[in-house]
């Protein structure tokens, strides 16, 4: 129950910190991401603190592979946040539900996983859903793209943050078997804090005090929710926990329509639900085949 609670929890955060970035306004993704990972450093060390695991919580035996998942890092929550901010909050968030089925597949063409036809069944019938949700922003293109609706750019960076983020999901898999989960969250936020200043000679954009404050508070948010993400998967089996992820496509919608007006389409609701059933049969059937899967999804990056 207690890592039940956690992963609700950091559920409901995660989408706080989404709804305090898309609310900032359209501000490059750079800027975005640098306030999202400078922020969430201060909760990891603390975390780190309180843990005892501070003086020993920086040492590594993998730099190279930190480097590289930092660069995965930055990449995929650049176009998350792109999406993020061009997309409705609840197809935004049902979009990111396609890096479950993708790790699927960059498991068995990289990692050599064995996936069998069941599981294959259920990424083509997620695939299926993936498909219904951007069709209507994709069709645009076919029918006149009207520059001034990035919409459909918006989806196809959501998606695209969704193959980096699998990547990362691969790396991050072999990390974990050498590597503190609270190092690998530490370091990908430095790295993606000092990566995203490489973007201010491109422009960044005026804030107020007030995009300011949701800016900070959703890297804090952020942090705390990762840390909170982790602790879920160590208490209790990943099979347990993580079909509750999807719970965040009912706080979404409630949030997006609240918060900004957003009323979701038939389709949107329609291709969601798939990806939704497809994630959770491919979580049951891992748990019926033993894979381990907690660690990595504990500590890969939300947008």
């Amino acid at each position: 129950m207690l890592g039940i609670g956690l992963k609700v929890l950091s559920v409901g955060l995660f989408l706080i910190m989404a709804t305090l970035v898309k609310a900032s306004g359209p501000l490059p993704p750079g800027q975005l991401v640098f306030f999202r990972s400078l922020f969430a450093v201060p909760p990891i060390l603390v975390f780190l603190w309180w843990s005892g695991a501070l003086r020993d919580g920086f040492g590594t035996k993998r730099p190279g592979a930190h480097l590289l998942r930092g660069f995965f890092n930055v990449a995929g929550m650049m176009c998350g946040f792109y999406g993020l901010t061009h997309l409705p909050l609840p197809e935004a968030v049902a979009l990111g539900y396609t890096m479950p089925l993708l790790t699927v597949v960059f498991g068995a063409l990289f990692l050599k996983e064995v996936v069998r036809i069941y599981r294959w069944s259920a990424v083509l019938f997620g695939f299926v859903g993936v498909a219904i949700i951007m069709w209507p922003r994709l069709s645009v293109f076919s029918s006149g793209f009207d520059a001034g609706d990035l919409a459909a750019f918006g989806a196809l960076a959501s998606l695209m943050g969704a193959v980096i983020g699998a990547t990362a999901s691969l790396l991050v898999r072999t990390m974990v078997k050498t590597e503190r989960s609270g190092t690998i969250v530490f370091y990908a936020a430095v790295f993606s804090t000092l990566a995203s200043l490489l973007t201010l000679p491109f422009g960044w954009g005026v804030m107020n005090w007030q995009q300011i404050a949701m800016l900070i508070g959703s890297g804090l948010i952020g942090g705390i929710a990762q840390i909170l993400l982790t602790e879920a998967f160590r208490n209790a089996d990943v099979s347990v926990i993580a079909p509750f992820e999807y719970a965040s496509l009912i706080f979404s919608i409630a949030i997006g329509y609240v918060i900004f007006g957003d009323v979701p389409t038939v389709t949107m609701l329609i291709g969601s639900l798939i990806v939704v059933a497809a994630g959770i049969i491919i979580i049951l059937r891992e748990h019926r085949l033993g894979l381990e899967r907690g660690q990595a999804r504990a500590v890969n990056p939300r947008f």
